[in-house]
């Protein structure tokens, strides 16, 4: 049963959310009563939300969206930063250099990106929800996809930074780490892949986009008021630490 929250009136702004986990993230806060922006590079596929085609690595195009919304809007009073690649499931050595540095730029370089144009409005109003989707691997690290541990990694340590740096003003700032969820992002890695990383998990299973939403719509709600820096394993039991 999905737990209810009302986040009427409120305006959320997900990058990476016009599919996978950002595209369940959007329709879970739409469900809840939330005015949703999607800043993506692909249009965003349903009616719960508006999109924006942004890159989320250029300077410029995110303070234009971020214009946008506070102009039609007047507020962002939820981000979640959910853009991801995994890149190529090969070895460090075997992984081209522009291909690293795009994961990088996508799954870290960007949650920067943005937070840098969307804090500066949360901590003059005061108040704010900042939820940075991460990775298990940033915990435990996965052979053949290290550039994606390491940038998941950074989304922690900063998750982490920025928690402590906005404790004062209202803003609470998580960061949910997922472990091999039912996406195409998973699934394109192939059968093999896929049936070692569910065989890996207590569970048996790769998790939902949906039990992701969950967890985010909680950090979002009223209903989560001392959690900050913290980081929230969706994982099925597969963390051993």
């Amino acid at each position: 049963m999905e737990a209810v929250y009302d986040f009427s009136g409120m305006t959320a702004v997900v990058p990476g959310g016009a599919g996978g986990i950002g595209q369940a993230i959007v329709a879970r806060l739409a469900r809840a009563g939330a005015s949703v922006w999607v800043w993506d590079l692909a249009a965003l596929d349903g009616p719960d939300g508006m999109c924006l085609q942004v890159d989320l690595t250029d300077t410029r195009q995110v303070a234009e969206a971020t214009k946008r919304v506070l102009k039609d809007a007047g507020r962002i009073d939820v981000l979640v930063n959910s853009a991801g690649t995994l890149g190529s499931y090969v070895p460090f050595d075997q992984l081209a250099p522009q291909e690293w540095r795009r994961i990088i730029d996508v799954n870290l370089a960007s949650v920067l990106e943005v937070c840098s144009h969307v804090v500066p409005q949360m901590r003059a109003e005061r108040r704010g929800r900042i939820v940075n989707i991460g990775s298990l691997a940033a915990k435990q690290g996965l052979a053949n996809l290290s550039a994606y541990s390491a940038a998941s990694g950074g989304v922690v340590a900063f998750t982490k930074a920025l928690a402590q740096e906005l404790v004062g003003f209202g803003v609470t700032v998580n960061c949910v780490a997922p472990g091999p969820i039912n996406t195409t992002l998973i699934t394109d890695l192939g059968p093999p892949v896929v049936d070692s990383m569910i065989a890996s998990s207590p569970m048996r299973r790769l998790g939902t986009p949906a039990e992701v939403a969950e967890i985010v719509a909680w950090l979002c709600s009223d209903a989560c008021t001392f959690s900050t820096g913290a980081v929230y394993d969706v994982s099925g039991g597969r963390a051993a630490y």
